[in-house]
């Protein structure tokens, strides 16, 4: 593999943010609802602090596997984990009933991995089952993986050059994607898609508090008016079911 092609790790070591993203997305999917024991699948484990979270929950119930392209984990107790080699998963059709993919897809690779990934997703999901869907938005500020502002604004071939010029590594090995085409990717790979990022920065006000003045004058902010900056979000979320 050429290093233009290598990706790298970028997992979030700092395990009390994923305790709390862990409860944002427990809020965003409803999963608080039921009292059955419901099977859970994260894409991309990173530290293990989602995978932990959700294994470690009295009530409601998750039994937890977890995989990733290489073991990173901090946390490593109550769930199953696998290292895979590429976006196909080792489970077997309709085994989920939850499938977190969190930024994962951005490090997966070219538009055919990213469609293998969604694909594989819908592959394990049940028929009733839900997907939290999580990407950077290419047209953030500041990208979040190298902290360079504009830099996945700029044209593929000239990334690499300002990661270089700027000491930050060898290349850019992220694929952000623009509202538009995420949204053309999941209806390809048979998914009905809702844009819940408005939800999403009210859960994280909620579970977090506010951080910030700017912060703090945006969630004054009607949803109708936070929706209409959905395109210009640093992250879009979505909530995934399988197209009737």
């Amino acid at each position: 593999m050429s290093a233009s092609a290598t990706r790298q790790g970028h997992a979030v070591l700092d395990l009390v943010s994923r305790q709390w993203k862990g409860r944002k997305i427990e809020r965003l999917l409803g999963l608080g609802e039921s009292t059955q024991v419901r099977r859970l699948l994260e894409v991309g484990t990173g530290s293990g602090g989602i995978a932990h979270f959700f294994a470690s929950q009295a009530s409601p119930t998750f039994d937890v596997d977890a995989v990733d392209v290489t073991d990173a984990r901090q946390v490593v107790e109550g769930y199953r984990f696998t290292l895979v080699p590429s976006a196909l998963l080792p489970f077997e059709s309709e085994s989920f009933d939850v499938v977190l993919t969190n930024h994962v897809i951005e490090h997966v690779g070219d538009s055919s991995d990213q469609m293998t990934h969604l694909r594989e997703i819908r592959r394990v999901l049940k028929a009733d089952g839900l997907v939290y869907l999580a990407v950077p938005n290419r047209w953030m500020l500041v990208e979040p993986h190298y902290k360079l502002p504009f830099l996945s604004w700029l044209p593929r071939k000239l990334r690499s050059t300002y990661v270089r010029w700027s000491g930050r590594g060898t290349h850019y090995d992220c694929e952000p994607l623009e509202r538009g085409e995420l949204e053309i990717m999941t209806g390809r790979a048979g998914f009905d898609a809702r844009n819940i990022s408005v939800e999403a920065f009210r859960a994280t006000l909620a579970i977090e508090g506010n951080k910030g003045t700017i912060a703090s004058i945006v969630a004054r902010m009607p949803d109708t008016w936070l929706q209409k900056l959905e395109a210009i979000i640093p992250t879009h979320i979505y909530l995934l079911r399988k197209s009737s």
